[in-house]
């Protein structure tokens, strides 16, 4: 009996010591009194709005809209010393090689905190070929987070995974507003060209796009957690969001529309540092 129990237990404790080892959260600390946001378009709120349009005041991360109800919104409830200090720093069109620069305004806007959202344009591209590689991007990523810590070094950094672009494919194939949107504006080629093919070719490049996202956010988790305690990755928590339709603008059928922006700012937040 004794020998059982010992052995029982010895088991245990293997099967324990073999189970992947969970990060620990990152410690939010008090909530801060500042922020920046850094990325693309779906940073700065295009098309949430008007027509082919910034509307920064939508944007999940340092929006004011009480619909979208943003970081800067929810951190506001919380400490309203941040009233104010709410920059964003993205540009529509944006990929990974201009998050540098944005890190460099942030820092020079001493922020203490900043979301970074990046990766889409290095994916959706004109065609699969010209998908920026991952090496390239981790390169990018490494280069803008090395400037942050050195420039905020007591900053917290929330690193955002990338929306899956083949869940936009798949909700907006069957609609011809949307088949017709991307196929006159010419957008994310890579993944959204003859959105009603199922020819092995083309479900092939389809996969591949995926692929690359994956490989992206993979890059985001490993260089937010190189980064350290201050650095918080949503694991996965936007890409694997599954969206709907109607959460995207019908100007161009591609970027969050108000509603949609309303859920990533939801969605990223309670992934993040969650004040």
């Amino acid at each position: 009996m004794r020998f059982a129990r010992t052995s029982l237990a010895l088991a245990a404790g293997l099967a324990i010591s073999l189970l992947p080892a969970t990060p620990a959260a990152a410690d939010p600390g008090p909530p801060p009194s500042s922020m920046a946001s850094m990325g693309d378009s779906i940073t700065r709120g295009f098309n949430a709005s008007g027509w082919y349009s910034d509307a920064p005041s939508r944007s999940f991360s340092t929006g004011t809209d009480s619909v979208v109800a943003s970081h800067y919104s929810r951190i506001l409830a919380k400490n309203p010393a941040i009233s104010g200090k709410n920059y964003n720093d993205g540009r529509s069109g944006a990929k990974a090689s201009d998050m540098a620069g944005q890190a460099n305004t942030a820092v020079g806007q001493g922020v203490q905190y900043v979301t970074i959202l990046i990766g889409a344009n290095d994916a959706c591209t004109s065609s699969e070929g010209s998908m920026t590689s991952v090496a390239t991007f981790r390169s990018q990523i490494d280069a803008a987070l090395s400037t942050l810590k050195n420039g905020l070094p007591n900053a917290k950094v929330a690193v955002i995974s990338i929306p899956d672009i083949k869940r936009l494919w798949f909700v907006g194939k069957g609609s011809s507003s949307a088949r017709s949107a991307w196929s006159l504006f010419g957008i994310c080629q890579s993944m959204l060209a003859n959105p009603t093919s199922t020819a092995q070719a083309d479900e092939d490049r389809r996969n591949r796009v995926r692929q690359r996202v994956v490989d992206f956010n993979a890059q985001l988790a490993q260089a937010c957690a190189a980064y350290g305690s201050n650095c918080d990755f949503d694991d996965n928590a936007v890409f694997n969001y599954p969206f709907a339709l109607s959460q995207v603008s019908s100007w161009d059928y591609f970027h969050p529309n108000r509603t949609g922006q309303g859920v990533l700012a939801s969605v990223s937040y309670a992934a993040g540092f969650n004040w």
